[in-house]
């Protein structure tokens, strides 16, 4: 039985406005059934790297936080920390650059709390008893909030081809330790011309599983549990996430996350997928390509299975703008995603997702 996404176009006029619109797709694709009176309501969105500005309008997100407070819900931006060490690896970091890219309470009125704590470390596992995966590391502000409303700006990446729903609710939401797990098998790796030996990774591995040899830091593969705490805290940047997962693979552990941020969410979950300044690449980079297409609309739907494929089909009908990164499959019906990276087989997010049940990739396209 296909699902239902609902869709609004970029159009608007004087009696209503594009804020409106958004108003009105989120009453119908069913908020008020997601959202319960005093219920704390978790907005999943990413603020945007420094430099980057593709990312969602904070003016959208203070529209779905006004309609989560009409109908009684208590709502709260929330995300994760950054694998990587950057301007949102750790919650004050993460706080300073959500204010920065305009998430301060004065624009959307609501509060931003960082799912998995001050570095990371906040985090609740889910057993999911999947095929990679018995227990999934989520942020713990996540896991204990009574809904969830995922609002994902959709565009390309470049280990899953493209982001929508799925790498916003299973990355997004998972601690510094679950997307270890999702992006590496293995342990960080030192880089020992970068390291000084100053003993700050040593000092703050929870597992004991670094030492000084030679004054260089060496990590026991073994003993490691893959928390990334040894990334965040070096002052050179001479520990390094081996990014060795396949992206098959790294596909399939992201879509089994997400299903470990749903459980217990059934019926509380509703899914956004803003396809505007679809830029190539993720928002997680200092900067932003130009859009390969022209802003399209929103899309909502309660199966985030079924909302992803309706985003990317929506982009593939589009003609290719010029001045964009695109030199092949620039036509409508063409593939954009491939065109901007051959290798990856965007589809096994989807055919996996499917597969383990999380929705369906059949889907009705409603026109609100």
């Amino acid at each position: 039985m296909p699902s239902t996404v609902y869709f609004i176009d970029m159009r608007a006029k004087y009696k209503e406005n594009f804020v409106d619109k958004l108003g009105n797709l989120l009453e119908i694709s069913g908020l008020d059934r997601t959202v319960k009176k005093r219920g704390l309501t978790a907005v999943k969105l990413h603020f945007g790297e420094i430099g980057n500005t593709a990312y969602i309008r904070p003016v959208f997100i203070r529209k779905v936080v006004e309609c989560i407070k009409e109908i009684g819900g208590v709502p709260f931006l929330t995300d994760a920390n950054t694998l990587y060490a950057g301007n949102r690896s750790d919650a004050p970091h993460h706080l300073v650059t959500a204010i920065q890219n305009g998430f301060a309470y004065s624009v959307v009125a609501a509060p931003v709390v960082i799912a998995d704590g001050l570095r990371g470390k906040s985090e609740t596992a889910v057993v999911i008893n999947k095929k990679h995966f018995k227990r999934a590391y989520i942020g713990t502000e996540i896991v204990q909030a009574d809904a969830l409303i995922s609002v994902a700006h959709f565009k390309g990446h470049e280990l899953s081809g493209f982001a929508g729903t799925l790498k916003n609710v299973g990355m997004g939401c998972a601690s510094r330790k679950g997307k270890m797990a999702q992006h590496a098998d293995v342990a960080p790796k030192v880089k020992a011309k970068d390291c000084v030996g100053c003993g700050e990774c040593v000092e703050h591995c929870p597992a004991k599983a670094i030492a000084l040899v030679e004054n260089k830091a060496r990590i026991n593969d073994d003993q490691c549990i893959g928390c990334g705490e040894c990334v965040i805290v070096c002052p050179n940047e001479a520990v390094k996430i081996q990014w060795n997962a396949s992206v098959p693979l790294f596909m399939e552990k992201m879509v089994e996350y997400t299903s470990g941020v749903l459980k217990g969410k059934k019926g509380r979950s509703l899914f956004v997928n803003f396809i505007t300044d679809v830029s190539p690449a993720c928002d997680c980079t200092p900067f932003n390509d130009a859009p390969i297409v022209r802003d399209i609309g929103v899309v909502a739907s309660t199966d985030p299975v079924a909302i992803d494929q309706a985003a990317v089909d929506l982009v593939n009908r589009e003609k290719a703008l010029p001045g964009c990164c695109l030199k092949e499959n620039t036509g409508p019906g063409e593939d954009k995603f491939k065109a901007v990276y051959p290798k990856i087989d965007w589809e096994i997010q989807l055919d996996y997702a499917e597969k383990i049940k999380l929705g369906t990739r059949n889907y009705v396209l409603e026109k609100i």
